[in-house]
C-alpha cells in the first residue's frame, strides 16, 4: 500500500466501519496510531459515545474509495496536518507583529528595560511570546489533554530560559534561525504538532487496548459457559431452563422404581399411575419431561411457572398410589401388579374389574390392547389378553379343572350414552333392568372360548370395530369406553365375572366448546360417565347405602361388578409425561387421587372436607357436568344452562327413537290388518272404512306426538348452541 494513503486517514475523517455483529455504518476518526497500523474511532448511538480501534488494513477493505481519492481533494475536505500547519503560520506571522508584553520583559533576568536588550534578546523574546502563543494555539487546535495542558503551564514556574528549551525543544532552534535571517515556518509548526498529538494519541491507544482486551475476555468467558451449557443441554430446546432445573432435582433423590421382584399386595381398591415414554412428536419438539417416579409408591409433577419478573422456577407436586409405573415398566410388569391379583376373584365366585384411565393420548389403549407397531396393534402383548391366559391356567388346575366351568367372553363399546356390540357387526344394544332390578344388556352375544388364542381373535375383531375420532392429542383417539368381559360359567349359571374396561380419554371443557355439537356432546358425555364412575368408587370406598349407578350408562352397564363383598376394583391412571400436557396429566393425577383418598382403607371423613373446599377437579374434569351436590352451586349460569341441554338432548333423543320404533311397528300391524280385511270375498266394507279411518286419526296423533318430541330436541339443541358460545366468550 502507497505510504501516502495513510496521510489521507487523519482525525476528523468520516469513514465506514464493520461491528462485531457485521452491522456497517460511519464513524469519526479520532487518533491515528504513529506507526500507522490502527485508528480509533467513535460514534454516538443511542445517546451514548462509543468507540473502538481499527485496524489500518480493514479500513482500507471496508473503504476502497480512499485509496483512489486524490490527496488535493481530501485536504479540501479535511482538516488535514498540513491545512492546520498552514493556518498556524499565518497566526503566527500575525503575533510576530504584536510587541512583547510587560510579563515577559519582567520574566529577563539580565534585561531592566527595552533599550538596554540587545537585538539579539528582542529576537528571542518576541520568539518566547511567539511560541507561548503557539502553544495556547496548538492546545485547543488539536485537542490535547486537559491534564498535559496543566502539566505544561506548571513548567512555567522554573526560569524563562529552561522553560522555554523544556516546553519546546524547537524554540531555541526556530529563534537562531529567525535571526539569521530564516523563516520560522519550516520548523516550528511540525516540531509543535509532533508533540502534544503523539502524547494524546499514545494514551487513547492503550486505554482502548485495554478495552480491547477486557472485551476478549469476557467475550472467552461468555463462549465458555455457552460450550459447557451446550454439553449438558440442548441449547435449542425451548424449554432448557426447567429442563436444567429438574435435571438439578432429580440428582439430589434416590430413586427405587418398582421391580419385578417387589410382592404383590392386594386391595379391595386399587388405584395406580402409570407414565408413558415421550412419543415421536414429543420427541421432535423437544419436549420436557416433567414427570419423576422415584419410588414404586411416589409420583411427582414438576409444573412449570414464571413470576410477575418473569423468573422461571418449578412448583413440584407429590402424589402417592398404590404402585408407580414410570417410563420403563412393561406391559407385563403392569399386569403383574394390577390385574392379576384380580384374577382368581372371579374364580371364587365374585366380581372385579379393571380400569384404564387418562387423558387422549396417554396410552390406554396400548396397556389394555397391547402393544402398536405403526397401526397395527398386537392383541397378545396387552392385559386383556394377560388376563385371559391366566385363566385358562387356573383353569387347568387341579382344583378348578373338575368343576366344569366354562369361559365366554363379551366385547361391546358405549359411544354417546348408547351401547353397541363390537362381536356381531356393532349392533346397538338396549340397557334395561328386569323384575330383580338387575341390569341387563339385551342382545349382547356371548362368545365361548376354549384357549387364549382364541380369546385374542375376540379382540382383534372387536378393536377393529371401535369408534376412534381425532382430538387435540391424538390423530386416532378412542371415542368410546370399550368393555372387555371374561366370565365363568358352571353348567350355564354365571359364576365370576373380569370387566376390563379402556375408558374413552377425558377432556376439558375449553377443548370442546369451541368444536361441532357432534364432538361436544361425546366429550360432554364421555366427561359424565367418568364422574358418575369416580361418584360409584367413592360410593363403595365409604360403605354408604346408595351408589350413583344411574348418573351414566356406564356405571349402570358395570353396576353387578361393583355389588357384592366380593368385588374388587383397580383403576390405572394412565398420563403423559410432556411438559405440554401437564395440566392434563395434574387433572388426571387428582381424579386418581380422589379415588385413592376416600377409599376404605384410607379414612374418609379429613379428607372429604378437603375434596369439598378444592374445585380444581371439577374445572379439570368437566366443566359441562357435576354430580356432587355440594359444589353444584359453583356452576356458573351458561355452565348450568350447557349441562341441561346436553341432558334434554340426550333423554329426548331417546324418547324420539322409541316413538318411531313403536309407531312403526304399530303401523305395520294395523296396516297388515286392515289389508287382511280386504283379502276377505266377503268382507264388510263398513267395517273397513271405519277401521281404517280410526287408524288414521290414531296414526296422526301419534306422529304429532312424535313432532312435539322433535321439537322439544331442537329446542333442547339450540340451547346447548347458545350456552356453548356463552362459555366461549367467557373463557380467556
Amino acid at each position: 500500500m502507497d505510504s501516502r494513503f495513510y496521510s489521507r486517514v487523519c482525525p476528523g475523517l468520516i469513514i465506514n466501519i464493520q461491528r462485531s455483529n457485521g452491522q456497517i455504518h460511519e464513524a469519526k476518526v479520532k487518533t491515528v496510531r504513529v506507526d500507522g497500523a490502527s485508528v480509533s474511532v467513535e460514534w454516538t448511538e443511542g445517546g451514548t459515545i462509543k468507540g473502538k480501534e481499527i485496524d489500518i488494513k480493514d479500513v482500507i477493505t471496508i473503504n476502497p474509495e480512499l485509496s483512489e481519492l486524490p490527496a488535493a481533494d481530501l485536504k479540501e475536505n479535511f482538516p488535514f496536518q498540513e491545512n492546520v500547519s498552514v493556518q498556524k503560520q499565518k497566526r503566527r506571522s500575525t503575533l510576530s507583529k504584536i510587541p512583547a508584553p510587560r510579563e515577559v520583559a519582567a520574566a529577563t533576568p539580565n534585561v531592566s528595560t527595552p533599550e538596554q536588550r540587545t537585538p539579539a534578546a528582542r529576537g528571542r523574546s518576541r520568539m518566547s511570546v511567539i511560541a507561548e502563543s503557539q502553544c495556547s494555539l496548538q492546545e485547543n487546535e488539536m485537542g490535547v489533554d486537559p491534564c498535559t495542558s496543566t502539566q505544561t503551564r506548571n513548567n512555567s514556574s522554573v526560569p524563562a530560559g529552561r522553560t522555554r528549551t523544556s516546553k519546546l525543544n524547537c524554540v531555541p532552534e526556530a529563534s537562531v534561525t529567525n535571526l539569521n535571517g530564516n523563516t520560522e515556518d519550516h520548523l516550528l509548526p511540525g516540531r509543535i504538532s509532533s508533540v502534544s498529538p503523539v502524547r494524546r494519541r499514545s494514551n487513547i491507544v492503550k486505554e482502548m487496548e485495554k478495552m480491547k482486551n477486557k472485551r476478549e475476555e469476557k467475550r472467552a468467558q461468555i463462549s465458555e459457559i455457552r460450550t459447557k451449557r451446550a454439553q449438558e443441554f440442548d441449547s435449542s430446546c425451548p424449554n432448557w431452563e426447567f429442563a436444567k432445573m429438574i435435571k438439578e432435582f432429580r440428582a439430589t433423590l434416590d430413586c427405587q422404581p418398582i421391580s419385578i421382584t417387589d410382592p404383590m399386595e392386594e386391595h379391595r381398591i386399587c388405584v395406580c399411575v402409570r407414565k408413558r415414554p415421550l412419543n415421536k412428536q414429543e420427541l421432535q419438539k423437544k419436549e420436557c419431561d416433567v414427570i419423576t417416579v422415584p419410588s414404586k409408591c411416589v409420583l411427582l409433577v414438576h409444573e412449570p411457572k414464571q413470576k410477575v419478573d418473569l423468573t422461571k422456577y418449578l412448583d413440584t407436586q407429590a402424589f402417592r398410589f398404590d404402585f408407580s409405573f414410570d417410563e420403563s415398566s412393561s406391559n407385563e410388569m403392569v399386569y403383574r401388579f394390577t390385574a392379576r391379583p384380580l384374577v382368581e376373584t372371579i374364580f371364587e365366585g365374585g366380581k372385579a374389574t379393571c380400569f384404564a384411565y387418562g387423558q387422549t393420548g396417554s396410552g390406554k389403549t396400548h396397556t389394555m390392547g397391547g402393544d402398536f407397531s405403526g397401526r397395527t396393534q398386537n392383541a397378545s402383548k396387552g392385559i386383556y389378553a394377560f388376563a385371559s391366559q391366566d385363566v385358562f391356567l387356573l383353569l387347568n388346575q387341579p382344583r378348578y379343572r373338575s368343576q366344569e366351568l366354562e369361559v365366554y367372553v363379551t366385547f361391546f363399546e358405549i359411544y354417546n350414552g348408547k351401547v353397541f356390540d363390537l362381536l356381531n357387526k356393532k349392533t346397538k344394544l338396549r340397557v334395561l333392568e328386569d323384575g330383580k332390578q338387575q341390569v341387563q344388556v339385551v342382545g349382547l352375544q356371548e362368545r365361548q372360548v376354549s384357549c387364549a388364542e382364541d380369546v385374542i381373535r375376540m379382540i382383534e375383531m372387536g378393536t377393529a370395530c371401535r369408534t376412534s375420532g381425532q382430538t387435540f392429542a391424538n390423530a386416532s383417539s378412542s371415542r368410546s369406553h370399550a368393555c372387555f368381559q371374561i366370565l365363568l360359567r358352571r353348567r350355564g349359571k354365571l359364576l365370576g365375572k373380569f370387566s376390563l374396561v379402556d375408558l374413552a380419554g377425558n377432556e376439558r371443557g375449553a377443548d370442546t366448546s369451541s368444536a361441532d355439537r357432534q364432538t361436544r356432546m361425546e366429550g360432554a358425555e364421555i366427561n359424565k360417565s367418568l364422574l358418575a364412575l369416580k361418584e360409584c368408587i367413592r360410593a363403595l370406598g365409604q360403605n354408604k347405602s346408595h351408589t350413583p349407578f344411574r348418573e351414566s350408562k356406564l356405571t349402570q352397564v358395570l353396576r353387578d361388578s361393583f355389588i357384592g363383598t366380593n368385588s374388587r376394583t383397580c383403576m390405572i391412571a394412565m398420563i403423559s409425561p410432556g411438559m405440554s400436557s401437564c395440566e392434563y396429566t395434574l387433572n388426571t393425577l387428582r381424579y386418581a387421587d380422589r379415588v385413592k383418598e376416600l377409599s376404605a382403607h384410607n379414612g374418609g371423613g379429613e379428607t372429604q372436607n378437603q375434596m369439598e373446599t378444592e374445585s380444581e377437579e371439577m374445572e379439570g374434569l368437566s366443566p359441562q357436568y357435576n354430580l356432587c351436590k355440594d359444589e353444584e352451586e359453583e356452576l356458573s349460569p351458561h355452565m348450568f344452562s350447557f349441562r341441561e341441554a346436553m341432558t334434554q338432548i340426550s333423554e329426548r333423543e331417546e324418547k324420539v327413537v322409541e316413538q318411531l320404533k313403536e309407531l312403526k311397528q304399530r303401523l305395520e300391524t294395523e296396516l297388515d290388518y286392515l289389508l287382511g280385511i280386504t283379502e276377505q270375498p266377503d268382507y264388510d266394507l263398513e267395517t273397513f272404512v271405519s277401521t281404517a279411518k280410526y287408524f288414521v286419526e290414531e296414526s296422526s296423533r301419534n306422529l304429532l306426538s312424535v313432532g312435539e318430541t322433535l321439537d322439544a330436541l331442537g329446542a333442547a339443541m339450540q340451547l346447548e348452541e347458545q350456552a356453548s358460545k356463552q362459555m366461549r366468550r367467557k373463557r380467556p
